[in-house]
């Protein structure tokens, strides 16, 4: 008798939008909100979630490992309802524990905190996908020194959770110029557009290799407007993480979104 194919659990990297607007019903988020309601359709439903968020970052690789974590309403200036949000996902100590394990197999520094509460990162896009709030959630943070091959070497260390029913989200944005947002006259020359092609062919080519494509990712400030598209990389290198975690069994990714949020090109990508 053959073997049964493997299968590989989803990683998918998705944009969160501007802090708690998701969820508010601002009309620049509502292309943004459809796909995250309907991409869960298209996923096995988890037995637990890894995510990693734009919205953390430390010295060392940091993972949530309370019972019940609170949620940080870690954004300011939206009104009195963006503070009434609740998430209440439980956490799940043992894959936290499972994950430091791993990292620190690979020889990747990392601790455990049960203190922290789930951010925005976390809880706005979970909030559409998966409103019971039922599923156990880990967060994962991202390093402060921001070097995208370090990141690709977080999500490489954690293959091997892949082999189990245990969705990976990366939760950032393709595009992140919070100047330029809803801007007809910073940015005219369609660089997230530009950016975004780069961004999807990178990620989606079939005819790029496996050599040629970490290196695109680790050298993404080549990439035409990059630094107009990230001032800043933290929201960027949620995918890096993605990737190392993806590349070894699922080289290439899917587009499932590509669409305007706030006025700008934004993409995201699933490895399945």
């Amino acid at each position: 008798m053959s073997e049964l194919p493997q299968v590989f659990a989803p990683v998918l990297f998705l944009p969160h939008g501007g802090g708690p607007l998701p969820v508010l019903g601002d009309k620049g988020h509502e292309t943004m909100v459809f796909f995250l309601r309907e991409i869960v359709t298209k996923l096995e439903e988890p037995a637990a979630i890894l995510i990693i968020s734009a919205h953390w970052e430390e010295e060392q690789a940091t993972i949530i490992s309370s019972n019940q974590p609170k949620i940080i309403y870690d954004y300011y200036g939206f009104p009195a309802a963006a503070y009434e949000i609740q998430y209440e996902a439980p956490g799940h100590p043992e894959l936290a524990n499972e994950v430091y394990t791993l990292l620190a197999a690979s020889g990747i520094s990392a601790k455990l905190d049960e203190q922290r509460g789930f951010d925005h990162g976390m809880f706005i896009p979970l909030k559409l996908m998966f409103p019971e709030a039922r599923i156990p959630c880990i967060q994962l943070s991202l390093l402060k020194n921001l070097d995208p091959q370090m990141h690709i070497a977080l999500g490489r260390a954690l293959t091997s959770l892949r082999n189990r029913n245990i969705l990976i989200i990366g939760s950032g944005m393709s595009f992140h110029n919070l100047k330029t947002f809803f801007s007809n006259t910073i940015g005219s020359n369609h660089e997230d557009e530009v950016f975004d092609r780069w961004l999807v062919e990178t990620c989606t080519d079939w005819s790029i290799s496996p050599k040629e494509r970490e290196q695109r990712l680790i050298e993404w400030e080549k990439a035409p407007f990059a630094r107009f598209c990230h001032p800043r990389e933290e929201h960027l290198l949620p995918l890096h993480v993605c990737y190392g975690m993806a590349d070894t069994a699922t080289p290439v990714a899917q587009t499932v979104f590509n669409e305007k949020v706030m006025g700008k090109k934004v993409s995201a990508f699933l490895w399945q």
